[in-house]
Formats: C-alpha cells, structure tokens, sequence
C-alpha cells in the first residue's frame, strides 16, 4: 500500500519538459537500416525467420539499447523519429520495421490471422481480427494491449493529425492510493477479459477468469486495463456491470486523461510503451473513405524474456492474450504449435511450461 517512487511514475506535465523519451534517426542510422534491408531482400530470408543478427545495426542497436532499457526500467515508452518510411513499398517497410523490433524483443503474433505485423487501418489492408475496433476514426480511450511490448510505427497519418496519448498506469495507481485506497482490493481482484470473438475451439469467448487491474511483486506494480475488453466480457453475462465498478472504471479514465502526455505522431515516427505501466490512445481523426489516404500503421507485439516480476505471470502476463492464434512467437508458429490446444491450468491460465 506504498506509492511507487520510480521512473515508471510520471505526469505528462513533467515529460513535456524532460524529453528523454524522445529519439531522433540521424543520417548513419538510416544507411544502417537500408543496408540490413538490402542484404535481408538478397538472401531471401522471410520476415518471420529475422534475428538481430540477421538485420544488423552496429552503430543504431546502441540507441535501440537504451529504448529496450527505458521501457523496461525507465518512464515505459519512447517514440523514435525519422523511420525511412518514403520510397518503400509495404513489403520493404514489414521487413525493415521488424529487423529493428528484434533488437529489443521476440516478436508475437496478434490477430486471427497469425500475424507477426497488423495493419491498424480501417481500410483494405485490416487484418481478421474478429470484433476488435482497431482503425476505426474514432477516439482511441487509453489502454493496454496484450503482450509486453507494443510497437507502433506511422506509414501515413490522418490529414487532420490527431495526437497520440500515454499515460502511466504507476501514477493511476499511486492517485487511487491517495484519493480512494479502499478500491483497491477490487482492483486487484480483477475483471474477466473478452477474447473478441478470436478464441480457438475448445477455448472460452471470455478469459472466464478475472485479470487483476492492479498486481504487484517486490515493488512491482503491473496494470493490465482496457475497459471496452473488460465490460465487453461482462456483457456477455446476464447481470450487468455494477454501479460501483461502472464508477471505479471512470475514476481509472478520468485520472488517465489528467495525468496523460500528448504528442504529435506523423509519417515515420515509431512509438513504443510497456504495456505494464503505460496506457496509449489517440484522438479522434476525421473519415477518410479514400483507400491511398488512410490513417496507415503497422503494429508489432514484442516480449522480453526476463521482462518483468509478476505475482501470477500465467493470469498477469499471459492470461489477456494467449488464446486463438493470437500470443505465439514465429518460431511456435513454425513448430505449428498454434495448431495444438494450449495447455491449460484449473482455472482456465496457460500453463507456461507447456
């Protein structure tokens, strides 16, 4: 029932002025980049047998060290600019955005498909990704998503340039203990998870257990929040969610939005956030029904081996987004172990070691 005093505990306030997260490419880290993809297209290697060591980055895996390290222990994201994202075809981008990624983690698959790379975009390049609203023009509430890391990179932006959001779950956490300590309990109990509509057969449409909001291990707090996931799996129940978790959930949103940090996110810039002590969002953008005028990212899920202490990993870590073909990495897939039932404890958790 301590505050958490780490760097992962910040206001957007402060990140306006301290623009440590911030990482600009300079000339020599593009020929590097354009020199490992040169080299990966002549080998004919495909994008999901890509190691570090296969697009290397002699002079940029410095920076991307620093990156890796600032969203494991430092303020949980970083935005990278200047991405060479003009004179490539989208086949080239794929390979080059993911050599980058496996500098600081093992890429995982993150929709119906199996895919290693999702189009977020509302137009012909959306991936199956069940009901997930991913793309639509809409505002974009603050959230995790489902692995440890999420990578976003901006092909093109929407003309009226809505800004991105992030905001740290640590200093919800620590506003909840100051302002109303005795929700916490319910937080760490948890919500169900709806797995939107992308479970495999034999699996639950609901994690159909609950998913602690807040957990915490030798002075490690871990958010796992997206509310339209949460009150979507309620809603598949015949009682509605409650009046009192209704008001938690809009205490979670309101101290999200005071406390966020919002940025400018435009063609080439990559960010990159901990999905255990950051939220993202973004504003709403304008309807754009032209398909070569559409707001266009690519998204990369990474974990870390190592990444983080958790009370449960098998609920914590795992338990959003390990169902379906979702939450494999490339070299599961090529074992096609995501033809096979994953192993499952009691209460429904992966079990890890299967």
């Amino acid at each position: 029932m301590q505050p958490v005093t780490d760097a992962s505990a910040w206001r957007g306030s402060e990140m306006e002025t301290d623009r440590s997260w911030e990482y600009i490419l300079e000339d020599r880290h593009i020929d590097e980049l354009e020199s490992a993809l040169t080299a990966v297209k002549k080998s004919g290697l495909q994008l999901a047998a890509i190691s570090a060591a296969d697009f290397p980055l002699p002079d940029l895996s410095g920076m991307l060290a620093s990156i890796a390290a600032d969203l494991q222990s430092g303020h949980g994201f970083a935005l990278l600019r200047g991405f060479p994202v003009e004179d490539h075809d989208n086949m080239e981008l794929e390979l080059m955005y993911y050599g980058l990624c496996r500098h600081i983690g093992i890429a995982m698959t993150q929709n119906s498909d199996a895919g290693l790379i999702h189009y977020v975009t509302a137009g012909a390049l959306k991936p199956n990704q069940g009901k997930r609203g991913v793309g639509f023009p809409r505002l974009t509430p603050l959230h995790v998503d489902l692995m440890d890391i999420v990578s976003l990179l901006c092909v093109r932006q929407a003309d009226d340039n809505p800004l991105s959001h992030v905001a740290s779950s640590t200093t919800i956490y620590n506003e909840i203990l100051r302002r109303r300590p005795e929700i916490l309990p319910r937080l760490r109990e948890g919500f169900e998870w709806d797995r939107m509509d992308e479970h495999g057969l034999g699996e639950n449409p609901t994690s159909g257990y609950r998913v602690p909001l807040f957990s915490e291990l030798n002075g490690a707090v871990s958010c796992r929040y997206n509310r339209t996931w949460m009150v979507s799996a309620n809603s598949r129940k015949d009682e509605p969610m409650s009046d009192e978790d209704i008001a938690i959930l809009d205490l979670i949103d309101e101290i999200a939005v005071e406390t966020r940090l919002a940025f400018a996110f435009g063609q080439g810039d990559i960010q990159f956030c901990n999905n255990y002590t950051v939220l993202h969002g973004r504003d709403a953008h304008a309807l754009e029904r032209q398909e070569d005028r559409m707001r266009l990212l690519m998204r990369i899920w990474l974990n870390v081996p190592g990444f983080r202490q958790f009370s449960d990993p098998a609920v914590v870590r795992y338990g959003i987004g390990c169902h379906g073909n979702l939450g494999w990495s490339a070299e599961e897939l090529a074992a096609e172990r995501n033809k096979i039932p994953r192993a499952r404890r009691g209460d429904g958790a992966v079990l890890l070691d299967a």
